[in-house]
């Protein structure tokens, strides 16, 4: 088995995916600074060990973490501000932690001599200007601070892969929901944030019209295509961009009626700026080189939830 560091390891997705590694037996480090208002909880395995440490340090923070990836095999970074309305009220925080903290964790890989790093980025890449469904070769329209970071992150790991041979696979993630998703705080992912206010009997809050319509991807499948990235033997995914999507978008009432049923309660706030009004994955290229493709539907997993709480 490896020696893999998982940055963002304590969050939402990161905390599935160090489940998956401790439970296939290998040896796994966590960095992650827990501070995310997002989480109620930041989520601990026993059998890891943790590092509450911030990427994007600079001096001895750099130094403790370069210390820290000898003889680490495998790297996920997933540590990032991964919300777009906290990175438009602090662009300098959204570009010191995805940016500088991403450039920080493909040095210390270099430095290591760390066989492949697994790069988190974003379907915000895409913007307004793309046509549906949204492929991996189109041109990036990036609307707000976030997606800039999450983006020139994709070009350092491209990067390092052509000048320093340092092998990377960034995967580009649409809208994703499940276990230990945030629940709280005004930009708390919308899933969540719907079944957290009708489990309290609020009315769902809808940004806008509620007609955006949103790729919804569970997170196991997310974490099945982190571990087929890692440990794949097939060299066309090396330096390469991934779509990990369902394939299937839902506009926002159709998530109030799942969640809620028809006779649901809600209400509408003032729409958002620099957000897509539409996402949908083609992952045709992570199906055909990774050998991966989602299983999760949306409808059933909202479906066992509701049966889960009865």
């Amino acid at each position: 088995m490896s020696k893999v560091i998982v940055t963002g390891g304590a969050g939402f997705i990161g905390s599935n995916l160090v489940d998956r590694l401790v439970k296939d037996g290998h040896e796994v480090l966590v960095v992650d600074n827990e501070s995310s208002d997002a989480h109620e909880n930041f989520y601990h395995n026993s059998k890891a060990q943790y590092y509450r440490w911030d990427v994007g340090g600079v001096g001895s923070g750099y130094d403790l973490l370069e210390k820290l990836f000898e003889g680490v095999d495998y790297v996920f970074h997933l540590a990032a501000e991964s919300r777009i309305q906290p990175a438009i009220e602090d662009p300098v925080l959204a570009v010191k932690t995805n940016v500088l903290g991403t450039c920080n964790i493909l040095q210390a890989a270099r430095k290591n001599g760390v066989k492949r790093v697994i790069y988190s980025s974003t379907s915000s890449a895409y913007g307004l200007a793309n046509p549906i469904p949204n492929k991996e070769d189109m041109v990036k329209d990036c609307l707000n601070p976030y997606s800039v970071s999450k983006t020139s992150g994709e070009e350092l790991c491209q990067m390092y892969t052509k000048l320093f041979g340092l092998e990377t696979v960034t995967f580009r993630y649409f809208n994703v929901y499940g276990e230990r998703q945030p629940v709280k705080g005004q930009y708390a992912p919308v899933i969540g944030l719907f079944q957290r206010q009708h489990a309290n009997e609020e009315p769902m809050t809808i940004v806008g019209d509620g007609m955006q319509r949103r790729d919804f991807t569970h997170v196991s499948d997310v974490v099945e295509a982190n571990i087929l990235a890692a440990f794949t033997e097939n060299e066309d995914a090396i330096g390469e961009l991934f779509n990990i999507g369902s394939g299937m978008n839902h506009n926002i009432h159709d998530i109030v009626g799942l969640v809620g049923g028809e006779d649901a309660e809600f209400v509408y706030i003032p729409d958002r700026p620099g957000e897509s009004r539409e996402t949908l994955s083609d992952c045709s290229k992570a199906q055909g080189i990774l050998n991966w493709e989602p299983k999760v539907k949306l409808e059933d997993w909202i479906t066992s939830c509701k049966e889960l709480a009865l």
